[in-house]
Parts: C-alpha cells; sequence; structure tokens
C-alpha cells in the first residue's frame, strides 16, 4: 500500500509540473519536477526511495533510448557521424581524463581512480533535459540533432569509463590495454546485439499477423516490451545494454518504414499515442526523483564536519565550468580542424554563437544520476568507498548547475532579432498552418478503411477547402501577436452580444429555459475557447462546466421526443444570437480591426446558413454523421499532438504554437458549433 501511494504521489507530483509549466513557461519542466520533489522531501521525510541503479537503467533508460533511436532521423544520423563520435567517443574520454585530474586536484582527498570514476559519470548528456529547453529558446535543428544524436552514444561510453575506473578504485588496478579491448568488444557487441534482437522481434510480430493475430493492443504490448528484453539480454551477456536499446530503435523505425498498410497505419496511431504517454511519465519521474533524493544528499554534507560547506559548493561550480569550457574547446577546435561539425555542403562557417550554444547544451541528467548512486559503498578491502557521499552530492550539483545555465543563459544567446518583415512572418504563418493541415489529413488517410471510407473522404474534404482558403488568403502587415489579440477581442463582443440576445428572448417569454440552458452552454465553450486572459478563460471554464452539469441533470427529465421537437426551435434561436452577434461587431469595425471583423462575421453567415438548410437524417445518414463527427475531433486532437511535438522538437517557436493552438480552436468551434446544435 506504501509504495502504491508513493507512486501515485509521483505521478500526482508530474501533473502538477505540467500545469505549473502552462502558466510559468519562462520555467524549464525538469526544473518545476525536480522543485517539487524537494518541496515533497522537506515535508516529508519519510518519503522517500532508494534508487537501485540496475533498476533505475532497466525501468528508465532502456525505454527512453530505445524511442530516441526510433525517432532519431537516420540520415541525420549519417551525415553527423563525424561530429557525434567526436563529442560521444572522444569528448567523454578527454572529459575522464582532464577533468578527472582537475578533481583529483582540487580534491586530493579523493583518489585517481575515484575523480575518474567521477568525471566519467558526468561526461554523458541528457537530451531530455535538453529538449524540454529546444522549444523555448529554439534551438537550430542541426545542433538539436546533433544533441540528440551525441546524447543516444555517450551515455555507453560513460558508462563504461565509469566502470573502468571505479573497478580500478576498488581493486587498485587498471589495464589501458585491456580497457581498450573491452571497450570496443562491449559497444560493437552492444550495437550488434540489439539489432538481432529486434530483427528476432519483427519478425515474430511479422510471423502472428500472417496466423490473423492483428490486434493492435497485443502488438503494441510487445513493442513495449523489445527495450526491456533488449537490455535485460544485452547486460546478461556482458555487453552494452544502452547501445543495444538505440540500435534496436533504429532497426525498428527502419521496419516501420517498410510496413505500409492499414494494419500498420493504427499501429502507427496507437504507438505514437502509447509512447507518448509512457515518455510523458518516464522523463517526469527521472526529475521528480532526483529532486526527492537531494534533500537527502544535502543533509549527509551539511552535517559532515569534514565537509566545508562552501567549498563543496565552490567544488561544484568549479567543476561544471570546466566541463563546459572543455567542451566548448573540444567543439571549437574541431570545427575550425576539420569542418566536419556541420555537413560537406558550402555553408556558412559556424560563428562563436553556435560554439556557445553547443557547449551550454551538454546538461546532465538520467545517467548521471544513476551512475551517481551506482558507486559501490566499500572498497575491495572492505573499508568504505573515499569521499562517495561528496561524489553523489557534487553530482546532483552538476546536474542542476548546468540545467540552470542552460535555462536562463541559452534563451540569452539564442534570441536573435527578426529581420524578416511583417509580410515574411505572415508567409511563415501561412506555410506553418498549411504543414500543419497536411499532417491532419495524412493522420485521416491513415485511418481510412472501407467502413468508413465516406466519412473520412468528407472530413478531408473539409480541411483540404480549409487548405485552399489559406492559400489564396492576402497577407497582413501587422504582427501575428497583434491580429490574434484583435480576433479574440472582436470575437469576444460576438460571444457577449449573443448573451445579450439570448437573456433578451428568455425574458419576452420567446423561448423556454431548457432552450436557453442549451445555447447558453454552447457561448459558455466559446468563451473557454476564445477567452484570452487566463483569469477569464478559467471563470468560463466554470461556468462551462456548471452549465454542462446542468445541462446532464435536465436531459434526465427531459424526454426525447421533446428535444427532437426543440431541435428547431434551438436553431432558430441560434440563427437569431448570431444576427445579433454580426450586428455588435458592425458596429465595432474601424480601419484598424476591419480584416478581422469581416473575417468573424463570415464565421458567423457560414453558421447561419448552415442552420437554415433544414435536412432530414435516414439511419444511414445517421452513422454516417457519428462517423464524421468521430473523425473530427480525431483530427482536431491529431493538430494538437502536431503542434507539441514540433514545440517539443524545437522546429517551431513557442509564439508560433500559441497561434497554431488558436488556429485550432477556431476550427473546433465550428465543429462544435454544428454538433451542438445538430444533435445525432
Amino acid at each position: 500500500m506504501e509504495l502504491l501511494l508513493f507512486v501515485l504521489i509521483l505521478l500526482s507530483l508530474i501533473g502538477v509540473s505540467n500545469i505549473i509549466n502552462h502558466f510559468l513557461p519562462v520555467i524549464p519542466i525538469p526544473l518545476v519536477q525536480i522543485s517539487l520533489g524537494i518541496v515533497i522531501a522537506a515535508f516529508s521525510p519519510d518519503l522517500h526511495t532508494i534508487i537501485e541503479p540496475e533498476l533505475f537503467f532497466v525501468l528508465f533508460i532502456a525505454p527512453l533510448l530505445f524511442n530516441d533511436g526510433k525517432r532519431f532521423p537516420r540520415e541525420k544520423l549519417w551525415t553527423l557521424r563525424g561530429p557525434i563520435l567526436f563529442l560521444a567517443l572522444g569528448l567523454v574520454f578527454a572529459t575522464v581524463f582532464v577533468v578527472g585530474y582537475a578533481i583529483h586536484w582540487m580534491i586530493p582527498a579523493l583518489p585517481l581512480p575515484a575523480a575518474f570514476a567521477l568525471a566519467a559519470i558526468l561526461s554523458p548528456t541528457d537530451a531530455v533535459a535538453v529538449s524540454s529547453i529546444a522549444g523555448r529558446i529554439h534551438l537550430p535543428p542541426n545542433i538539436m540533432h546533433l544533441l540528440e544524436g551525441e546524447a543516444l552514444m555517450n551515455d555507453a561510453s560513460g558508462l563504461v569509463a565509469f566502470k573502468f575506473a571505479v573497478a580500478a578504485a576498488v581493486t587498485g588496478a587498471f589495464s589501458l590495454r585491456e580497457a581498450t579491448v573491452s571497450f570496443f568488444i562491449i559497444a560493437l557487441g552492444g550495437l550488434l546485439i540489439g539489432a538481432l534482437t529486434t530483427f528476432c522481434v519483427i519478425r515474430l510480430r511479422i510471423s502472428l499477423r500472417r496466423l490473423g493475430m492483428e490486434d493492435v493492443t497485443m502488438h503494441m504490448l510487445i513493442q513495449l516490451l523489445t527495450p526491456f528484453a533488449i537490455y535485460l539480454l544485452a547486460e546478461h551477456l556482458g555487453l552494452s545494454g544502452i547501445l543495444a536499446v538505440v540500435a534496436g530503435g533504429v532497426i525498428h523505425s527502419i521496419e516501420q518504414d517498410h510496413m505500409e498498410s492499414a494494419f500498420s497505419g493504427r499501429m502507427r496511431v496507437v504507438s505514437e499515442s502509447t509512447w507518448s504517454v509512457v515518455l510523458f511519465i518516464l522523463n517526469g519521474l527521472i526529475f521528480v526523483i532526483l529532486g526527492l533524493e537531494i534533500p537527502d544528499v544535502l543533509k549527509v554534507i551539511w552535517k559532515d564536519e569534514n565537509f566545508n560547506n562552501l567549498k563543496v559548493f565552490n567544488y561544484i561550480v568549479f567543476i561544471s565550468l570546466a566541463l563546459i569550457l572543455l567542451r566548448f574547446l573540444w567543439i571549437f577546435l574541431f570545427s575550425e580542424g576539420s569542418r566536419l561539425l556541420f555537413s560537406k555542403n558550402e555553408q556558412p562557417k559556424p560563428g562563436m554563437r553556435s560554439y556557445l550554444m553547443t557547449s551550454l547544451s551538454g546538461v546532465r541528467g538520467a545517467v548521471t544520476l544513476a551512475g551517481a548512486f551506482s558507486i559501490p559503498l566499500v572498497l575491495y578491502d572492505g573499508s568504505p568507498f573515499p569521499e562517495r557521499n561528496l561524489m553523489i552530492f557534487i553530482s546532483a550539483g552538476v546536474i542542476l548547475f548546468t540545467l540552470l545555465t542552460a535555462s536562463f543563459i541559452l534563451p540569452l544567446i539564442s534570441r536573435k532579432k527578426k529581420t524578416g518583415s511583417a509580410i515574411d512572418l505572415a508567409k511563415h504563418e501561412r506555410t506553418l498552418k498549411e504543414q500543419l493541415i497536411e499532417a491532419i489529413i495524412g493522420s485521416l488517410k491513415e485511418d481510412l478503411c472501407e467502413e468508413n471510407q465516406e466519412a473520412v473522404l468528407s472530413v478531408i474534404s473539409d480541411y483540404q477547402k480549409l487548405l485552399l482558403t489559406i492559400a489564396n488568403s492576402e497577407y497582413d502587415h501587422s504582427s501575428s501577436k497583434v491580429l490574434r489579440k484583435m480576433e479574440l477581442k472582436v470575437r469576444l463582443t460576438g460571444i457577449q452580444a449573443e448573451k445579450k440576445g439570448l437573456q433578451n428572448l428568455l425574458d419576452q417569454g420567446n423561448i423556454s429555459p431548457e432552450n436557453a440552458a442549451r445555447i447558453r452552454e454552447i457561448i459558455n465553450h466559446m468563451e473557454v475557447l476564445f477567452g484570452s486572459h487566463r483569469k477569464f478563460r478559467f471563470a468560463a471554464t466554470i461556468v462551462f462546466l456548471l452549465s454542462k452539469w446542468n445541462r446532464v441533470i435536465q436531459s434526465l427529465f427531459h424526454k426525447k421526443s421533446r428535444m427532437s421537437k426543440d431541435i428547431q426551435v434551438v436553431k432558430d434561436i441560434k440563427i437569431q444570437t448570431s444576427k445579433d452577434a454580426i450586428d455588435a461587431i458592425k458596429n465595432e469595425i474601424n480601419e484598424e480591426n476591419r480584416g478581422v471583423s469581416l473575417s468573424v462575421i463570415s464565421h458567423y453567415t457560414e453558421m447561419i446558413e448552415r442552420l437554415e438548410q433544414s435536412f432530414r437524417k435516414s439511419k444511414k445518414d445517421t452513422q454516417f454523421w457519428k462517423r464524421k463527427k468521430d473523425l473530427q475531433y480525431k483530427a482536431l486532437q491529431a493538430g494538437r499532438d502536431r503542434i507539441q511535438l514540433l514545440f517539443e522538437n524545437g522546429e517551431i517557436t513557442r509564439e508560433n504554437s500559441i497561434m497554431l493552438r488558436h488556429f485550432i480552436s477556431v476550427i473546433e468551434a465550428k465543429v462544435f458549433e454544428e454538433e451542438s446544435i445538430i444533435p445525432l
């Protein structure tokens, strides 16, 4: 029961962290999660967990790196192979020797092998932490791909170096020749076993499909178990489990590219949804657990009289700066010497800004945390491992220092002045909208089957019309943010006019309270979609939920036959309130808001035209509209998922994501209004 409660608390903290990050996007979510873990640990000292490193690697690192290998662009992995290997191998070993000697010089009480072990565990970077920052600071794609590729490979090299250093510290014996040979055997063997195991799993799934077993849920379970099986098998054979799961992810992505069928389409949708949930939970748990562990580590160091607290913090700052400086010099010398950091095509020479961004993006994270806690308690002769608590505390401190540095300095470095004209920005936003719609159409085509063909083609046709409308729209010289605020203001003017008109009809006795409540629910939902101010949006959400609950209660006592008779009445009410909104907007039109005002008026006009077209539904028509409604909401969710993916990958800025989400909200408003007024 205690374990269940502990897990539920951790999951709740992850949810809270995302809510906080939504309202305070300037703070990276890993910092929020670490802070929540620290707060909970401070107020509940009994709430803690003993991290078993092997369990940590299997449970967290294996699935995360498998997914990274699965989604990492293979062409980029090949194109950037030189700089990736130079960072993942060369920089890791340079860090072990250079920073290791620096740590031993600075902390003489720490033996040289133990200093090497600490430097080795501090060498791997964490792409998860960088990805959480990338969307906000918009790292260039080339740098982001380099960081992700580096993180895929340097975990293995860092951990292998760490194990050899720890073995040397424990036993007092070390052979460079033996370590070098072992490293290549472990690395290449891990890649081979990962590829072979994944190939066997793929053949198993193909065989099951040939036997008629095309249950998507079962195949998804096999896919989820694959990284755990690969990692455990590789580690059992004494090979690199981390490189094995990376290779497995790459092979799995190749298999996905060569399977085109209705089943593969459904499987891809389920896979993306399932993995998004799994990664959301695992990424959050890593940083929450780190926050939970920091107070315990801090307490040990703080109370130990052998440590000068100020000196310990100086150690953290010095080591962190040494890691950043070495990374900068390594990248600078490599780039200037061979120009392999970027592709061989004729491109501008990387500037100091690119070097700094790549250097500061080397954030430490999960692997460093797990490795620090895997330091043995005793040496070969039974004596305590020298300065183990200090090594763990320094590791946690470096994680926080590099994360804070990347969070607050990278945005300053990456911020560039907007050199494009207003028309260029408008063109860019139009392109993003068109790409989003094309992605939605692509997701709809994946759901296409004989049963829902008519409904899918109808929804695709709607989006193709929207695509044509966007392509033929004129550019506006105003900034997107100004236009969006102006549009929200105009829409809220229309909403307030609808509310006022509805209340007048109710006061005059022209409509029943039940029908008024139904229209009010629709208007309240529009407030939730278009409420620009957070306080207003929160209040509108409460009102909408209350009206929704009131509607449910009323429906329990409202006969279905009467509801069907009221449909035409409700349509007439909505037509009248829409006309009230048009009149109110027309009264507020000026030269500044004319464009957006006419656009909103067009929305109300289209709504009136659709409501005035009465039609009778047969049973077949009802099934068609139900399928179409479900597909419309699936398409909206696919659009939102696409926006989130682009934002997390750093392909769009936060401003772009806000603009696209507003665009999706406008589409949802049209869908919701029609579906609410004409129920099936």
